[in-house]
């Protein structure tokens, strides 16, 4: 029988014209159209098709049965109404899940890999195994091509080995299991049905619809369909018109007789996979029929036919596009469709929001996003909200981008941290955690948690957190405190992932800790709705074929394995949202036409994208065994590509640059480009997508700040290490001291010079009012401060010979000190005295008595000490300003003056030279700065006292930056929007 075999050109919309001429055919009678059969590629075209059907339909409709085929390309299962009957039974399909574990278990077995490497591969193996089945090549054959190609590298031999291994043991395990492979089932199941038809037809008319699948076994059954009495195949977008020279240089082609090598298709044509379907089918092109309907939208009708001409130009082969320059210009132009480059990703997608939100303005008028970058589509989606438009994004979210997914991987990422304060911290302020139960009081809990975790690390696990909020009566205690009794509570909820986080666990365990730990701190909110139930089953299914999976794993490899596990499953958005406007997929784009249609992310990489690497497979075993190459798909992409070329009215657009650098153009941009000699532009699409967020007018920068309080309302006390912040940057001063305003440390940060200075102060502290500075002491303390503290290894292992090459110094420095005769009297002692109206206070950090009676006031400094011009300016006197405290009697129990004052620095100098030496701003051995004590004394009172008197007790206003060059620290610039006047003022 002469086959029945029609094709749609991409000008049309093909859902459309399918659903217009199956009315116009089969729509006669009550029920001409439900007696017959739609075959479809997928569970994603249904809709499309039925949302067409409804459009062409004047009232009720009864629609054909829809049944999908089983995309191989998406892994999908056949249509249940496409079980055969009074067939031999054919065993059911072995559940993803299970295969995949079973699959990482012969990995591991056979590549001796840890567990998350070995379902890493077990997903890529599954892929080739899938391709062999879908092409019907027999897995043994690779033990005749692993003989006839000894040139294979080494790589690739024992890769092919351990192939040829878990190959051979796979069959005994789907035998032992009772299942098959899905390729293989869906196989076997297009054979029966095919076997049935051709036996007994079907009472109804059977239409093959939108399928480009060229795999043996749906060629077969589009073979039978074509065949029947009511049998037909509807191809989207088959060039009838493309030459014949160019239609045969596809491929595939016969062996070369000499080599018995097949020459190279040119795969990544978008006529590619129609011209090998057709082959396998038994079909010629020149018996294929142009399809006679259309479709005509409430906005127009389909585009012009020389827009399908045009098309196929452009995506002609690279051999053949010379003809580019014989072409009419009518025949190259691309009318209705416009192109726009952004400069970068945000720009680009607010270009595209405002191209769909004017598209609204016109009554009936739809649009829809064609993109495969899903970040570009939620970007758009997120710029549409402004406009309370909530698009019909039909390709979804990945579950692990979904809040349930991400609750899921928080707590994964806890536990493979133990539970460090980043990871913690993001589980337990998580959006679904506590949902339904006091979340702001949760919340408040975290923040003090959140509060207190600043700062280098703590000791790891649950336990080693508890210890470090314990009590300590410094500063923060009323918070610590309260923080501890939140924590207590808090972490029993996370005692499951404790368990698992320390040691090696299987599988089962460890997911079955993630499970419990989302359900402790989220209840039902954790799986309720289409992701939380989505969730729910994809945690389900892989739990319990965990057990059959690879061994023991560390919880550390549990975050990479589970987003790979849940970016599996996509969540779609219910029915609602917006009627005419849609986000699409490349599948969902496939058969069905807006009025405008917005072809986004036009870079090469995203569209097409890069082909998978086979890590099984060499690309030359893949030739010779007749698989695939890796570069089909860019095939099936050029085809979806020029289908969407074909709406009424299309804009293309790329951005030339992505978030990390310069983006290169995809090639059929390129493409374009180069037949039509530059696409139209929408230059106004760039001029709203820069100006709709711009402020009306010219920017007005904010001037330098200097906020003058009144005298009364002005601090009266004052450290001894704030002065040189209020001469040299006044501003941070006042937002420091009387805005209240403080710089916190970030979490889990490593430690920063003030840190490792506090530490040190501490163990000299500790030393001196313990030890009496015995210097045999001293190396032990220091010692017990690097093994407790919890900084990273790294900084431990950096900051350790520099910090006993220091604390050498100190100690052979204080045994030197007593042979002279001085001795150390306090350590970080308070004193304060009233001084030009305010109270000036401040700690020291060591004082010695000198042989001679004289006090020395010495200062550690883990940088390095003063310069001499910052002392001469009047600034980085803190020593002076205690020499002045102790001469008046502020230091409790110290009596005397001054008569020495040394920076002991545990930096290294600048020349390489030891860390540890003392500068001295005076001393009985020489004058640094040319000042003794008394004089240096007076100085400071001086300067500090014209300080005190212009901003503390007077009116001077506290201006920003006052001496930039005194003032290094940028704690409050944002505060002070420094960027907007500095340099512009003087």
């Amino acid at each position: 029988m002469h086959p029945k075999v029609l094709t749609i050109p991409p000008h049309r919309a093909f859902a459309d014209a399918l659903a217009a001429g199956l009315i116009a055919r089969h729509g006669r009678g009550e029920a001409g159209l439900a007696r017959g059969i739609v075959l479809i590629p997928n569970n994603r075209a249904a809709r499309a098709i039925q949302d067409a059907f409804v459009r062409r339909s004047d009232g009720g409709l009864l629609l054909p049965r829809l049944v999908p085929v089983g995309d191989p390309e998406l892994d999908e299962r056949i249509g249940g109404m496409f079980e055969p009957l009074g067939e031999t039974p054919i065993p059911p399909a072995i559940e993803p899940a299970r295969r995949l574990m079973l699959m990482g278990a012969l990995v591991q077995r056979h590549r001796g890999c840890d567990a998350a490497e070995a379902l890493r591969l077990a997903a890529d193996l599954a892929r080739t195994l899938d391709q062999l089945l879908i092409e019907e090549v027999d897995p043994a054959r690779l033990s005749t091509f692993a003989a006839e190609l000894p040139e294979l590298s080494i790589h690739w031999q024992k890769s092919l080995s351990q192939l040829q291994l878990i190959l051979a043991d796979w069959p005994a395990l789907l035998k032992e299991s009772g299942r098959i492979d899905l390729a293989q089932r869906r196989n076997l199941l297009l054979d029966a049905v095919a076997r049935r038809w051709r036996e007994c037809p079907p009472a109804g008319f059977v239409c093959a619809a939108g399928i480009t699948t060229a795999a043996p076994a749906v060629a077969r059954l589009l073979g039978t369909v074509a065949r029947l009495p009511e049998g037909m195949v509807v191809l989207p977008g088959l060039d009838l018109a493309l030459p014949r020279a160019e239609w045969e240089a596809l491929g595939p082609h016969e062996p070369d007789e000499e080599t018995g090598r097949r020459p190279p298709s040119i795969e990544t044509h978008p006529q590619f996979q129609l011209k090998l379907l057709l082959d396998r089918m038994s079909v010629g092109r020149g018996e294929v029929e142009r399809w006679r309907w259309g479709a005509k939208s409430l906005w127009g009708s389909d585009a012009p036919a020389a827009r399908s001409r045009a098309i196929a130009h452009a995506m002609a082969p690279a051999r053949f596009t010379e003809k580019w320059q014989r072409l009419a210009p009518a025949e190259r132009r691309l009318t209705g469709v416009r192109g726009l480059e952004l400069a970068d990703p945000a720009e680009e997608a607010q270009a595209i929001a405002l191209a769909l939100r004017e598209a609204l303005e016109e009554p009936g008028r739809t649009a829809a996003l064609v993109t495969p970058d899903r970040a570009l589509a939620r970007r758009v989606s997120a710029h549409l909200k402004r406009w309370g438009i909530e698009a019909d994004d039909s390709a979804g979210r990945p579950l692990s981008q979904t809040p349930p997914g991400t609750l899921l991987l928080a707590a994964a990422n806890a536990a493979a941290e133990r539970f460090a304060p980043v990871a913690l911290l993001a589980l337990l302020k998580h959006p679904l955690v506590m949902a339904q139960g006091d979340r702001l009081g949760w919340l408040d809990g975290a923040r003090l948690l959140d509060r207190m975790l600043r700062g280098p690390r703590p000791a790891a696990g649950l336990d080693g957190i508890a210890a470090f909020l314990a009590p300590d009566g410094g500063r923060d205690g009323d918070l610590r405190e309260a923080a501890a009794g939140w924590w207590s509570d808090a972490m029993k909820l996370l005692r499951p992932l404790e368990k698992v986080a320390d040691s090696e666990a299987s599988l089962a365990d460890l997911l079955g800790a993630v499970r419990e730990a989302a359900s402790a701190l989220a209840g039902a909110a954790a799986w309720s709705g289409p992701a939380g139930r989505a969730a729910a089953e994809t945690l389900a299914e892989h739990e319990a074929a965990a057990g059959e999976g690879p061994e023991r794993m560390q919880a550390a490899q549990l975050p990479a394995l589970l987003e790979a596990l849940l970016a599996e499953a996509a969540v779609r958005p219910p029915y609602g949202q917006h009627p005419r406007l849609f986000i699409w997929g490349l599948i969902e784009a496939r058969l069905q036409h807006a009025d405008l249609l917005v072809l986004s992310g036009l870079n090469e990489g995203t569209w097409p994208a890069l082909p998978a690497p086979d890590p099984w497979l060499a690309p030359r075993l893949r030739a010779d065994l007749g698989l695939p190459s890796l570069e089909r798909r860019i095939g099936l992409a050029a085809h979806d590509f020029a289908s969407s070329l074909g709406a009424p009215r299309v804009l293309v657009t790329r951005a030339r640059r992505d978030a990390r650098a310069p983006a290169i153009a995809s090639r059929f941009w390129l493409r374009l480009e180069a037949m039509t000699g530059g696409l139209t532009r929408s230059p106004m699409l760039r001029s709203w997508a820069r100006a709709i967020d711009r402020p009306a007018g010219e920017p007005v920068p904010a001037s330098r700040p200097a906020p003058a309080p009144d005298p009364a309302q002005r601090p009266r006390t004052i450290s001894v290490t704030e002065v040189d912040r209020l001469k040299a940057d006044p501003y941070a001063f006042y937002a420091r001291k009387m805005l209240a305003l403080m710089a916190l440390d970030p979490v889990d940060a490593d430690p920063t010079p003030a840190w490792r200075g506090s530490a040190v102060h501490d163990v000299l502290e500790a030393w001196m009012k313990e030890d009496e500075c015995d210097p045999a002491k001293l190396r032990a303390r220091a010692d017990a401060l690097l093994d407790s503290q919890a900084a990273h290894p790294l900084m431990r292992a950096l900051w350790q010979p520099l910090l006993t090459e220091a604390i050498d110094f100190i100690a052979d420095q204080v045994e030197a000190n007593q042979k002279e005769g001085r001795r150390p009297l306090a350590a970080e002692t308070w004193g304060a005295i009233d001084i030009a109206g305010v109270r000036l206070g401040g700690k020291f950090d060591r004082i010695d008595r000198m042989a001679g009676g004289g006090l020395a006031i010495v200062d550690y400094k883990t940088g390095q000490p003063p310069a001499k011009k910052a002392v001469g300016a009047g600034y980085s006197l803190q020593l002076g300003l205690l020499g002045l405290i102790a001469e008046r009697g502020g230091f409790p129990q110290i009596e005397g003056a001054a008569a020495c004052f040394e920076y002991w620095s545990l930096a290294r100098c600048p020349s390489g030279e030891r860390a540890g030496r003392r500068g001295f701003v005076s001393s009985p051995i020489g004058g640094r700065n040319d000042l003794d004590a008394a004089e240096f004394t007076d100085l400071a009172a001086v300067h500090f006292i014209a300080a005190a008197e212009a901003w503390l007790t007077g009116a001077e206003p506290f201006t920003a930056k006052l001496h930039p060059e005194y003032a290094p620290y940028g704690d409050y610039d944002q505060l002070m929007r420094r960027d907007e006047w500095y340099g512009r003022e003087g």
